[in-house]
C-alpha cells in the first residue's frame, strides 16, 4: 500500500487515477476547496459519472480537455469521455510530484478548436486626391540666364 492512501480528500487524487481511468463529464462547478477552518477558496472543480470526488481543475487540465471536446465553453464538456492519469512529470512548487493530467481516449483524437469568429469588416472611407492643376506651359526663353 502506498501511505498516499492513508491520506483521505474530498477531492480525487493522483493516486485515484493510477495508469488512467476512463471517465465521462458531468459537469462542472465552483467549489471551496479550502481546508476546514482555513479561509474560503474556491475553485473549478469537474464532475465525472464515475467518480464520486470531483477533480480540481487547472488551467492545464482544462486548455487539454478543451481541445478534447473542441470547446472552450465548460457547458459543451458534458458528456464527453476523457483519460485522466497519474503523471509523475507535474511539479508543484518547484519540486517534482506528480499530478492529474487528462487525455483524449486512444480512439478518439482531441477535436480541432473551432474557428475563432471573424470580426465583421468596416468599410474604410475612400480619399480621393484632389488632381493637381496642369503645370503651367512655359516657353523655350533663351533669356533665361539658368
Amino acid at each position: 500500500m502506498n501511505i498516499a492512501a492513508l491520506k483521505d480528500s474530498k477531492f480525487l487524487k493522483k493516486e485515484d487515477c493510477g495508469q488512467g481511468i476512463l471517465v465521462t463529464v458531468k459537469g462542472v462547478e465552483e467549489i471551496n476547496v479550502a481546508k476546514e477552518g482555513a479561509p474560503v477558496e474556491f475553485k473549478w472543480c469537474l464532475w465525472l459519472n464515475e467518480c464520486d470526488k470531483p477533480m480540481v481543475l487547472n488551467s492545464t487540465n482544462g486548455q487539454i480537455i478543451a481541445a478534447i471536446t473542441g470547446s472552450d465553453d465548460t457547458d459543451h464538456w458534458t458528456g464527453h469521455k476523457i483519460v485522466l492519469y497519474n503523471d509523475p512529470n507535474i511539479t508543484f512548487g518547484g519540486k517534482l510530484t506528480g499530478g492529474i493530467r487528462a487525455r483524449a481516449p486512444k480512439n478518439q483524437p482531441a477535436k480541432p478548436a473551432p474557428a475563432p469568429t471573424p470580426a465583421p469588416v468596416q468599410a474604410r472611407p475612400v480619399h480621393i486626391a484632389a488632381t493637381p492643376a496642369p503645370a503651367p506651359a512655359f516657353e523655350d526663353d533663351d533669356s533665361v540666364p539658368f
